[in-house]
């Protein structure tokens, strides 16, 4: 895992060689152990290196390629470049190291983009063609791996880095902060792509391309998307078969390695199937981290425990218990823009443990969006049951009724109705967003409400769910998941926490032949009434015990809600109703009657707290910091 960054030299006249190394130090926690630069008069490029495989010399960057017209900078790891690699030698090509990123050279030199579709990895990467002055950057077919970029509009003028941060590291790049953004972010927790929370600063989209050629402008171009319509001939017990060998290879790829490597162990199954799966690869004990909590309803170590027993791993488990204040002021460093999720806090510490003992972990990752694994896309699934058959007369009455009281099962009516009531796309996002538009117009301050024009942030769910038009609910939410919750807010959590202590973590669940694989399966393989992931629990099945299997999902969370009546009241207090900027942005009156109320118990509303929080450390570390 690395960090990339770099420019086109003629947009930014002031951004020389000392600019570019500082792009590279401010992302070095991505990559530690080396960095180097390239520069010439069209282009900069910038490495920070966290050596993976071939720790020597040979595998640094920026690489030229063999004929010297080729340069790369490149951050991630392509699974399936030893069998790329013997394909390119049976042809005569000589290589100088053993690293997947000469093998990328060296197939761009010969296919150009459509190399990209013999990866099977997670990158991110940009090469520059020195003979025909144009840049190329790519992004993973997942989005597992980050990658923005600075286009004004204008011409040549774009910068490209892993990380928010290290664009603003020129000068010339405006922190403009994009009003709508905020609206995003509170609906969703993150900033959906291609959007950040600062204008003319965008995310290129997972299986997406972009090229510039010197004096033109970019083109972005997509080569790749999950397709439904080629359908499955095999018979479930064929396809539990066939899944389990295709997961299989995908996790003996990514235990390739010259560095210590281990695992993320929560006892669920998707973590669990894949320990199991590492256990049958390897001789050695399987190196395994859990986090635990003191409160029970959020704590699986025990779980995990029994997991690790089972297949006798190197098991280390660490309970969360210094204050979680010095966790979360760490937090906006690594994020760059407004992000909620507060499990990003378990995240950074169970990284932080890997990190005492290996250099690379794999991951569940993927398993819930791919085979239909959460709680809501059961809730949903009844919603359109409702949207489907029971008439609007009777909908518009249990909606009156609903809204006659306020507890909690008036609450779980009106969300089902409301959800039952709008179109699909509508329901789909009511059911995902985390803030309604009341509450967005109740917390925010009337100047910055009047901004927004009617913007609705329900668009990004709807791009997506419209391409899929024709099928079945449930496939229409999975490809809904995968292509904004899963890269804009799962996978950003786990690259900015892991990065954060230099930890690589890998997925293989995110295989990209897994999610196709899945996606040639029937809906009820995925889900069957209340029975989720049911043709991956089957194929769980075969490594682990039925109570762990079919145990209640819990999710990776943390006890927010008991946080913010104790240690995180006085931190609340700083950061939001006594932080005068917050007026620009909330209505702190409003905010503060919220606040009491979650205090005294009659209501939980720590998400929109962590939300408002979250949005403050953000601003004090990037805007109110480097204003005054």
């Amino acid at each position: 895992m690395c960090g990339i960054a770099g420019y086109m030299c003629a947009g930014f006249p002031d951004a020389d060689i000392s600019v570019l190394k500082k792009m590279g130090q401010t992302i070095s926690h991505r990559g530690p152990d080396a960095s180097g630069e390239y520069i010439d008069e069209y282009v900069a490029l910038g490495h920070q290196r966290l050596s993976i495989v071939d720790l020597s010399s040979a595998g640094a960057q920026p690489m030229t390629s063999l004929n010297q017209r080729y340069v790369i900078v490149f951050n991630g790891e392509i699974y399936n470049f030893l069998e790329l690699r013997s394909v390119l030698e049976s042809k005569g090509v000589i290589f100088r190291s053993r690293t997947d990123t000469e093998v990328i050279l060296t197939l761009f030199e010969t296919e150009g983009p459509s190399c990209l579709q013999r990866l099977n990895g997670m990158f991110a990467l940009a090469i520059w063609d020195k003979q025909e002055r144009s840049l190329f950057i790519a992004r993973d077919r997942i989005g597992k791996k980050p990658l923005y970029y600075y286009h004004d509009g204008r011409g040549s003028n774009l910068a490209f880095a892993s990380e928010i941060k290290a664009l603003l590291q020129i000068g010339s790049i405006p922190k403009t902060i994009d009003q709508t953004a905020l609206l995003d972010y509170m609906a969703y927790l993150h900033i959906p792509a291609p959007k950040t929370i600062y204008k003319n600063i965008y995310k290129l989209l997972p299986g997406h391309y972009l090229q510039l050629n010197f004096d033109s402008v970019p083109i972005i171009s997509e080569y790749w998307d999950v397709l439904f319509s080629k359908t499955t001939h095999s018979t479930f017990n064929e396809s539990v078969e066939e899944l389990l060998n295709l997961v299989s290879n995908a996790t003996a790829s990514r235990m390739i390695s010259d560095v210590p490597l281990g695992a993320f162990l929560s006892g669920g199954v998707d973590s669990s199937l894949i320990v199991g799966l590492m256990s049958n690869h390897v001789s050695d004990r399987v190196k395994t981290c859990s986090i635990g909590f003191s409160d029970k309803k959020h704590d699986e170590s025990a779980y995990a425990r029994q997991v690790a027993d089972i297949f006798k791993t190197d098991h280390r488990e660490y309970f969360v218990t210094e204050s979680m204040v010095d966790t979360i002021k760490l937090l906006p460093k690594y994020f760059d823009e407004p992000f909620a999720d507060s499990s990003a806090i378990p995240t950074y510490h169970v990284s932080r443990l890997a990190k005492k003992f290996v250099t690379v972990a794999l991951s569940g990752d993927g398993g819930d969006e791919t085979f239909g694994g959460y709680d809501r896309y059961v809730t949903e699934l009844v919603e359109n049951v409702f949207r489907e058959n029971v008439p609007s007369v009777v909908l518009n009455l249990l909606n009156v009724i609903s809204g006659c009281g306020s507890g909690m099962y008036q609450k779980k009516l009106s969300t089902l109705v409301s959800g039952a009531m709008a179109d699909p796309a509508m329901g789909f996002y009511k059911t995902n967003s985390h803030a309604t538009d009341h509450e967005m117009k109740l917390i925010l301050s009337s100047d910055m409400y009047s901004t927004f024009n009617n913007y609705d942030p329900s668009w990004h769910i709807r791009k997506y769910w419209d391409r899929v038009k024709g099928e079945d609910h449930m496939t229409r939410m999975s490809y809904t998941e995968l292509k904004s919750t899963l890269p804009d807010g799962i996978l950003v959590k786990v690259d900015r926490m892991s990065m954060a202590n230099s930890l690589e973590v890998r997925s293989p669940l995110l295989d990209y032949r897994v999610i196709e694989l899945a996606g040639s399966m029937p809906s009820k393989w995925k889900i069957n009434r209340r029975n989720k992931k049911v043709i991956l629990k089957e194929v769980a099945k075969l490594n682990l015990p039925s109570p762990l299997i079919n145990r209640k999902k819990q999710g990776f969370t943390v006890p927010l809600d008991n946080w913010f009546r104790n240690e995180l009241k006085p931190f609340f207090f700083e950061n939001v109703l006594n932080e005068e900027g917050m007026r620009d942005y909330f209505d702190v009156d409003n905010l503060k009657i919220i606040f009491e109320s979650h205090l005294r118990g009659s209501n939980d509303y720590s998400t929109l707290l962590w939300m408002v929080l979250s949005f403050s450390l953000w601003w004090n570390e990037y805007i109110s910091t480097q204003s005054n």
